[in-house]
């Protein structure tokens, strides 16, 4: 069924490899290409389902790639992936569109979850908002709501400790918090729901 394809885009060869299987013992249809613009190239035939993108590819990176895809209309739900340390840049690229990041290396269990996800949502344009996000947020206190906005900003512990006036433990404590109040597996589980509800990021103190 073409809604149920999921089209991966990455350079590195294991890594197309190793989601195909995943996603393949999973049921899904996969389609390879080995860079953004081979993917561009293939667009035309594409009529649904979602795409799976590294973010730091050589030529047009993951995040160039959505913008491409906006300009042209296309409503394909994509996740993005990325390297341990590039949350800034997933950060970007949910700004650009995305609806999902994960980090590598990748959990399987929460990959199949995204991608479930994107292919229940079709080919519907961009996030709307999500009522029970923007509950569990309403439960933070403001200092809570700091660390977060500094977390969606990109910002190490120390930074956040730094720009709050408190300690990098205590910074730990509040992230702990947030973790358990918004329901979320991951840093970049917390980071997306954030990006969701268009939390601001927070500047850090010059």
């Amino acid at each position: 069924m073409p809604d149920r394809i999921v089209h991966i885009v990455d350079d590195d060869a294991a890594v197309r490899q190793s989601l195909a299987f995943l996603l393949g013992s999973a049921g899904l249809t996969v389609r390879l290409y080995d860079s953004a613009s081979a993917f561009l190239a293939e667009l035309s035939a594409v009529k649904g389902g979602c795409l799976v993108t590294d973010v730091r590819m050589p030529g047009m990176t993951g995040i160039e790639l959505l913008q491409q895809l906006r300009a042209r209309a296309c409503g394909l739900p994509a996740i993005v992936i990325t390297g341990h340390g590039d949350v800034p840049l997933a950060v970007e690229a949910m700004k650009a569109g995305a609806i999902d990041f994960i980090e590598k290396p990748f959990d399987q269990e929460a990959l199949l979850h995204a991608v479930h996800a994107a292919l229940d949502r079709g080919m519907g344009g961009e996030r709307g908002d999500d009522p029970a996000i923007a509950a569990k947020l309403a439960t933070l206190s403001e200092r809570e709501r700091q660390v977060l906005e500094g977390l969606v900003a990109g910002h190490p512990n120390k930074t956040i400790a730094y720009d709050l006036g408190i300690s990098p433990r205590t910074v730990e404590v509040y992230r702990a918090n947030l973790m358990t109040k918004m329901g979320a597996r991951s840093l970049s589980d917390l980071i997306r729901m954030a990006i969701i509800a268009k939390v601001a990021p927070r500047r850090a103190a010059k």
